[in-house]
């Protein structure tokens, strides 16, 4: 599962028993070599998607850790790209490889000018709660690549609140969301057991590290964001697959700010 690159047992020993702050402090600099970064054919599936749905002025990636979502939205958004995230660490790295690989000025223009084009959107990275968004609405479009299990299912109204109210009349928040693994799997009783192991060790350690992805249900994601005012569009994204039974394995969820 981890590269040569990637952290060893006892710095994820050590991350595990930090706060989510500090433990993606630690983790940063080797993120990008663990299976934690969003897969690629995930982003290049939803840039797809969302190249369908634009063009885009200004976008936000809401817990970006080191970039993998902002990295998507230079691909839609003509005008300014702005990266969020609570650790210092990942957004470190996220700016590094951001000057490490500046946009491509062959990749499809969405604002007026050649220089433009060529210059790409304009990128910032900003540390801050994404439960306390420190922005106006400002933004067209709001995406958001695995970081919702560090969230409880009580803050998630709250988060919801934030984004709406950071989006334009008419913006987006747009996120892919997985198909539950079929109960009986490996995979279920995988992810059960790391969501049983993640609640002892809150229970006897602090400060806790929230990890928990069992409890984000699209149902329940679905109707929350209705009532965080916002319009809820589902589709499936065909490149990755369907299940035994014909459902994707992915969707891409699109919650558009009516007003």
């Amino acid at each position: 599962m981890f590269t040569a690159q990637g952290p060893t047992f006892r710095e994820l020993a050590v991350q595990a028993l930090s706060s989510v702050e500090h433990g993606y402090d630690l983790l940063a600099p080797k993120f990008d070599h663990t299976p934690f970064r969003t897969p690629r054919p995930v982003l290049t599936s939803v840039a797809r998607a969302l190249h369908d749905l634009g063009p885009f002025g200004s976008g936000l990636d809401l817990c970006c850790g080191t970039g993998a979502g902002t990295e998507v939205l230079r691909q839609v958004c003509g005008e300014r790209v702005t990266g969020v995230d609570i650790s210092a660490g990942m957004l470190a790295v996220a700016r590094a490889t951001a000057r490490a690989h500046p946009a491509d000025p062959a990749r499809p223009a969405h604002v007026d000018g050649e220089a433009a084009a060529a210059a790409g959107p304009r990128e910032e990275w900003v540390r801050a709660d994404a439960r306390a968004l420190p922005f106006g609405p400002v933004f067209d479009l709001a995406v958001s690549f695995g970081a919702f299990g560090h969230f409880l299912p009580r803050e998630r109204p709250g988060l919801f609140a934030q984004v709406h109210s950071v989006l334009r009349p008419g913006g987006r928040f747009v996120f892919p969301i997985v198909a539950p693994s079929p109960p009986g799997s490996v995979a279920y009783w995988a992810l059960l057991a790391f969501d049983a192991a993640m609640r002892v060790r809150n229970a006897l350690w602090h400060p806790p590290f929230v990890m928990y992805y069992r409890p984000f249900r699209l149902t329940e994601v679905r109707a929350e964001l209705v009532r965080a005012g916002f319009r809820v569009e589902l589709s499936a994204l065909a490149e990755l697959g369907r299940r035994p039974d014909g459902s994707p394995r992915c969707r891409l969820v699109v919650a558009t700010r009516s007003v």
